[in-house]
């Protein structure tokens, strides 16, 4: 009887042995809570009316418990936010403390659960500032967690998935919606309401996640992360940069009011590759030459706003923001100028960004 007590203590302090080793090769990957549709509840399984950012971060990663055979998950909750009121101030507090988080032993990756309005925006800023080479992943959802199909629980396990894996190192800020992963300058939102909206039309997918594994077909060649200039470490305030739209017989009323709140930048959402309506044109080339730094992009989705089109740019001191879209530019140009006023400096910066 004595040597049957011993065998079954000797095999029950070997499972929990084994367990233990089990879970330490498991990644430890933490998950920052911001908001957003994938933690947003409604009264209805079939409407579209709901609340972002009511869900807790513990009751996302306690929906989908499949997470814990991927990874040891930890969470906390940053903001509780739709990503319609995303600023500044969050975008630092989340590049500061990532910036401390990932230099722990004890931390893998790194996934951002975020509203898709303005995920593009914060996976971008992001990648510029954020000095790690460890998997850092943007989620959300389309619907809502109460919807009848639900998206979030997918994506957010496929996240976890992708923060995971060692192939996801050193390719910068992703993002993880619906099977696609994405890199953070070329992502878009492209969809006001279907699951796909994610898309990087200007360059195409990463890879993509399958029966819980990530499958990796490019890289990016813009520099990101590791590779960045930017650093935000004592910056706690960002430069006031605008983007002006463009459209037919556009008056300059509203640009007129950038110019005169102090913006240090503005960004012009032009119509074709970046062209000016003649109404802003002199009004811009007169900011620039006040020290205003003025970047060319494009309201059209696809395609380069390229450097000398139509306009002479050097003659203006213009800049040409290439792939990156308005919101996009407008984030890069921020930055810049938080170390330089060269137009030329920071249109090297956009060839490269």
């Amino acid at each position: 009887m004595k040597t049957l007590r011993l065998f079954f203590l000797f095999t029950l302090v070997s499972l929990i042995a084994l367990s233990a080793s089990y879970a330490q090769k498991r990644p430890n990957i933490h998950i920052l809570a911001t908001g957003g549709t994938i933690a947003g509840a409604g009264t209805s399984t079939t409407g579209t009316a709901y609340t972002p950012g009511q869900v807790a971060i513990s009751e996302l990663i306690a929906a989908v418990p499949e997470l814990n055979e991927i990874a040891n998950i930890t969470g906390e909750q940053i903001v509780r936010i739709g990503s319609q009121d995303m600023s500044d101030e969050v975008w630092l507090k989340l590049a500061h403390y990532l910036n401390t988080l990932l230099k722990r032993q004890d931390v893998d990756g790194v996934v951002i659960t975020h509203g898709t309005d303005t995920m593009e925006e914060t996976a971008f800023f992001l990648n510029l500032t954020v000095k790690s080479n460890k998997p850092i992943v943007l989620v959300g959802a389309m619907r809502a967690s109460t919807s009848l199909s639900a998206d979030g629980p997918l994506n957010l396990y496929n996240a976890v998935v992708t923060a995971s894996a060692t192939e996801s190192t050193g390719r910068g800020v992703l993002i993880v919606m619906n099977g696609l992963i994405l890199g953070a300058h070329s992502a878009m939102k492209m969809n006001t309401i279907d699951v796909q909206t994610f898309q990087a039309p200007n360059s195409g997918a990463l890879g993509y996640v399958f029966n819980g594994k990530v499958h990796y077909n490019q890289t990016t060649d813009k520099l990101h992360t590791m590779q960045s200039v930017f650093d935000v470490t004592n910056i706690e305030t960002l430069p006031k940069v605008g983007i002006i739209y463009s459209y037919s017989n556009v008056e300059s009323d509203a640009l007129e009011a950038l110019i005169n709140k102090g913006y240090e930048g503005i960004v012009h959402a032009g119509v074709g590759n970046g062209n000016i309506h003649k109404n802003l044109f002199g009004k811009l080339a007169d900011a620039s030459r006040q020290g205003i730094l003025i970047v060319r992009s494009s309201r059209v989705p696809t395609g380069p706003t390229t450097l000398g089109a139509e306009i002479d740019d050097s003659e203006y001191g213009f800049i040409a923001s290439q792939e990156l879209n308005p919101q996009k530019s407008r984030i890069l140009l921020m930055l810049a100028l938080t170390k330089t006023k060269n137009y030329k400096t920071i249109q090297t910066y956009f060839n490269n960004y």
